[in-house]
């Protein structure tokens, strides 16, 4: 028993920070507490990145429609993730400071596509699974060097700016947030936070970390239109349903 609670310590902590808490009974060391949190924090974003955007793609396919969301900034948003995975992959960083990326991968390629396939396009659907798939073995299998990855993970943080400002800009023209999920926008702020410290913990990579920087700013954005969007009623709603109510019957109706 003693031997299992070992060795599930020891995928949060390294030995010595093991040795510090349960044979020297040491809680109060910082650096095996915020390494401890770090992977906490790693793990539980990672649990949460696999449903963090399943919102939103219910709310797509429960009212079959894209409306309101800005496929751009979803591309572009895809883009960041994809950059982001196979940068971490890559260099060997541990999986907990990026893991979640590879799930809110394929939830946004699931966006991205369900909007396309309802705005009436389903051969583009297709076709962009399939680029999409093609890009991840050239960036995953070796073709593309470290030098290349550096540069793409380098602008990340201009693709996430223009992607998630875009998707901005589209809530304050329409006035109103749209098919955007609540629970997704929320979920996708808190997680960005989070993710500045524990790339700070585990890898110290300045880039990475400037980069959640700037996709925290962006979520953070939106997170504002949302609630101050959130009770204001939509533009053109009104019309809409006064249009309706003087539409007359038809025999069907009747």
């Amino acid at each position: 028993m003693v031997d299992i609670i070992k060795k599930g310590a020891l995928l949060l902590m390294n030995q010595k920070c093991y040795d510090n808490y349960f044979l020297d009974y040491n809680f109060l060391d910082v650096p095996c507490f915020k390494a401890l949190l770090s992977k906490g924090l790693g793990i539980g974003i990672i649990a949460g990145s696999v449903l963090v955007k399943v919102p939103q793609v219910l709310k797509i396919l429960n009212s079959k429609s894209g409306e309101g969301i800005n496929l751009l900034g979803v591309m572009l948003d895809l883009l960041a993730i994809t950059f982001h995975m196979s940068y971490n992959f890559m260099n060997g960083y541990p999986f907990s400071s990026w893991g979640d990326n590879t799930f809110l991968a394929v939830q946004t390629v699931a966006i991205a596509a369900l909007v396309l396939f309802f705005g009436g396009r389903k051969l583009q659907s297709f076709l962009f699974l399939v680029a999409y798939a093609a890009l991840l073995y050239v960036l995953n299998s070796g073709l593309t060097t470290m030098k290349v990855l550096l540069t793409i993970q380098s602008c990340n943080i201009p693709i996430l700016l223009v992607g998630k400002l875009s998707q901005a800009l589209t809530n304050y023209r329409a006035g109103s947030t749209g098919q955007l999920s609540a629970a997704t926008v929320i979920m996708m702020f808190a997680g960005s936070l989070a993710r500045i410290f524990t790339s700070i913990q585990e890898t110290g990579d300045q880039m990475i970390i400037i980069t959640f920087c700037a996709s925290t700013f962006a979520n953070g954005v939106i997170l504002a239109q949302l609630l101050y969007y959130w009770n204001k009623p939509v533009p053109g709603a009104a019309k809409k349903e006064a249009a309706k109510a003087k539409k007359p019957k038809s025999k069907k109706d009747d």
